[in-house]
């Protein structure tokens, strides 16, 4: 479903405590505090209020609480790395209480399909690898350090 502007709060909770259950052994904590939950409210107070954004965004909800997002648009220029897709998932996070009940698989399914895309994931999040090899993703042998990410490793996978 599509988000609305009203969402960007619930967004951005979601985003952190998403990432602090994805990456809390990968990430220090300075990328779940309240500071990172501002900024991650400011991104998609920005994002939500652009009718093109949103329209590469879906959410799902259960109990009308969001519990899961998906982001994906044309690919782009990664940290030097061209795209080698048309197309590019961005993010798909989802709450780890919801793993294992196909949330994750609706929202990439929504975004998607079964389209040919790319996707950055990091190297070490064996779950989230696991996930995208299971729906047809393989790694391309391109990775980086990503230095936004003290410099968290990401591997480039591809269908």
């Amino acid at each position: 479903m599509e988000p609305h502007l009203a969402d960007a709060q619930e967004l951005a909770s979601v985003h952190v405590q998403a990432w602090r259950e994805a990456y809390r052994e990968l990430l220090p904590e300075r990328f779940y505090d309240d500071a990172a939950r501002e900024r991650r409210q400011a991104m998609w107070s920005s994002r939500l209020s652009q009718e093109d954004a949103r329209e590469r965004v879906r959410v799902a909800r259960r109990a009308g609480r969001i519990v899961g997002f998906v982001a994906h648009g044309p690919a782009a220029d990664h940290q030097g790395h061209p795209p080698v897709r048309d197309e590019q998932l961005y993010a798909l996070y989802v709450l780890s209480d919801h793993y294992g009940h196909g949330v994750g698989q609706a929202l990439l399914d929504q975004a998607l399909g079964v389209r040919p895309a790319q996707l950055w994931v990091a190297r070490d999040n064996a779950r989230a690898r696991r996930f995208y090899e299971k729906n047809g993703f393989t790694a391309d042998g391109t990775e980086q350090a990503d230095p936004d990410l003290d410099g968290l490793v990401e591997i480039r996978m591809v269908r």
